[in-house]
C-alpha cells in the first residue's frame, strides 16, 4: 500500500503579539517546507522532524535555538527531545546551553547513547563530545528577548501568567503578558513510520534548572506507530501533570480520530489543572489534529503537496498546486527578517505573486525580495541566478 507522506509543525501556543504574527506564520511555513522535501525525496520521518525543527530553532521569531529566552540569572537554558515510534527510541536534552541545534543534539543522545535525556552540564559535556555547534549566549537571544527578561524581572511575574486561556475556554482571560514558548513537528513517512521532535528555550524568567514538558517523554511530545505522533506546547507543568501526549495517542489507540482527540485532551487538561496549550497530531492513517486553547498558535501542514496554515482560532489558509521554494533566516540580521519571506514558482518556474491580503493575510509574502533561496537543512538566503536551484514540495 502507498504510503502519502504528511508533516505537521507548530511554533508556539501563547499571546503571540502582532507584531511576530506575520514572521510566526512564515517560520511554520518554512518549517513545513523544510521537512516536507526531504520525504518527498525519500528521507525518513526522523530526517523530517530534524529538519524542520532545526528550521525553526534557527529563526529568532521562535524561542528555540536562536531566539531562546533568557532565565531568572539572565542565561539560556533549552531542552529538546526527538522519538522514532519505529521502535520508540528517543532521545532529549534538558538546560543545555550554547548549543545552536537542540533537536540534533538530543537525537545524537538517541543514537550515540543508551540513555533517553541528559541534562545541565552532562548535555553540554556531550555536545562536545559529538562536535554539537555553539554559539555564545549574545547570539542566541533577541534584543525582544532582553527587554521582555527585564520587564518580567522588575514585576517578578510567575510562569503561570504567560499562557493564559483565550476567553471563550474561560470566563475571565488572565492578564497577557508576553512569552515565548515551544515549537515542534510530527511526521509520517512514505514507509509507515511515525516520528516527533519538540524544541525550546524555555520561559522567560524561570528558575534555573526549570524543566517543564518539552523534553519529557509522554508529555512534550510521543510518537509510535501503533497510534500515532504528537508535539505538544502550552503551559509545561500543566502539561506534565496530564501526560498530555500519551493522553492523545492512547485516545487515538481506542479508535478516536486526531482532531476530537485533541480537543478532548486540551479540554481535560483546562478543566483538570486550569493550563492552557496546543497540540499537533497524526495518526497512523496520516490523518491531521490541530487545537489551541491559548490566545493563538503558529501551525503549518503539508499533504498531498498542498500547504495549510494559521495562526488564530479558525485560520485555515492554504496554497493549492503552488511549488513553493522555503529558506530558513538563519543568516539573515533580525531586523530583516521581516522583510524575509516566500514566493511561489508555478510547474514552469515561473514567479508568482500573491496579493489577496484581504482574504490571507500572510499570503502576499515577497516582501520585495524577488528572489530568494534555500539549501536544507544547511540553509541560507542569497539571490537565486538559476531557476535550477530552485526545489518545489509537490
Amino acid at each position: 500500500m502507498s504510503i502519502k507522506p504528511v508533516i505537521v509543525v507548530h511554533g508556539g501556543a501563547w499571546a503571540i503579539p502582532d507584531s511576530l504574527a506575520e514572521g510566526s506564520v512564515q517560520g511554520v511555513r518554512l518549517a513545513a517546507g523544510a521537512g516536507y522535501r526531504l520525504l518527498k525525496a525519500g528521507g525518513s520521518a526522523v530526517d523530517a522532524v530534524e529538519a524542520a525543527v532545526r528550521s525553526m530553532e534557527d529563526n529568532p521569531v521562535f524561542d528555540a535555538g536562536v531566539g531562546s529566552v533568557l532565565n531568572a540569572d539572565g542565561e539560556v537554558e533549552m531542552d529538546a527531545v526527538i522519538m522514532d515510534g519505529r521502535d520508540l527510541r528517543s532521545g532529549a536534552v534538558g538546560c543545555v546551553q550554547n548549543i545552536k541545534n537542540p533537536i540534533s543534539l538530543a537525537r545524537a543522545v538517541m543514537e550515540k547513547t543508551d540513555h533517553t535525556l541528559i541534562v545541565g552540564k552532562g548535555a553540554n559535556k556531550f555536545a562536545e563530545e559529538v562536535g554539537a555547534v555553539t554559539l555564545p549566549t549574545e547570539e542566541l537571544v533577541t534584543e525582544t528577548a532582553r527587554r521582555e527578561w527585564e520587564q518580567l524581572m522588575k514585576y517578578h511575574t510567575t510562569v503561570t501568567t504567560l499562557f493564559g486561556a483565550r476567553s471563550d475556554v474561560q470566563k475571565e482571560p488572565d492578564p497577557v503578558v508576553q512569552g515565548h514558548d515551544t515549537v515542534g513537528a510530527v511526521v509520517l513517512d512514505a514507509q509507515g513510520n511515525i516520528a516527533f521532535g519538540t524544541s525550546t528555550g524555555g520561559i522567560t524568567a524561570k528558575r534555573p534548572g526549570r524543566i517543564g514538558d518539552s523534553p519529557i517523554i509522554g508529555a512534550g511530545g510521543y510518537a509510535d506507530n501503533a497510534g500515532g505522533g504528537v508535539s505538544t506546547t502550552g503551559h509545561g507543568e500543566s502539561i506534565a501533570k496530564v501526560c498530555l501526549a500519551k493522553h492523545i495517542t492512547h485516545l487515538m489507540e481506542g479508535g478516536m480520530d486526531p482532531q476530537t482527540a485533541s480537543e478532548t485532551a486540551l479540554t481535560f487538561m483546562f478543566k483538570r489543572v486550569q493550563g492552557s496549550g496546543g497540540v499537533v497530531v497524526l495518526n497512523n492513517c496520516g490523518n491531521i489534529g490541530k487545537h489551541f486553547t491559548t490566545e493563538r498558535m503558529a501551525w503549518a501542514w503539508i499533504k498531498d503537496g498542498v500547504l495549510h496554515y494559521g495562526l488564530n482560532p479558525g485560520d485555515d489558509f492554504n496554497d493549492p498546486n503552488i511549488y513553493q521554494t522555503y529558506l530558513t533566516p538563519s543568516k539573515l540580521p533580525i531586523a530583516n527578517w521581516d522583510t524575509c519571506g516566500l514566493f511561489g514558482l508555478d510547474m514552469n518556474a515561473n514567479h508568482v505573486t500573491h496579493n489577496n491580503r484581504a482574504a490571507d493575510p500572510y499570503r502576499d509574502i515577497s516582501r520585495g525580495l524577488p528572489y530568494l533561496h534555500c539549501q536544507i537543512p544547511t540553509a541560507y538566503c542569497g539571490t537565486l541566478t538559476n531557476k535550477q536551484s530552485t526545489m518545489g514540495i509537490g
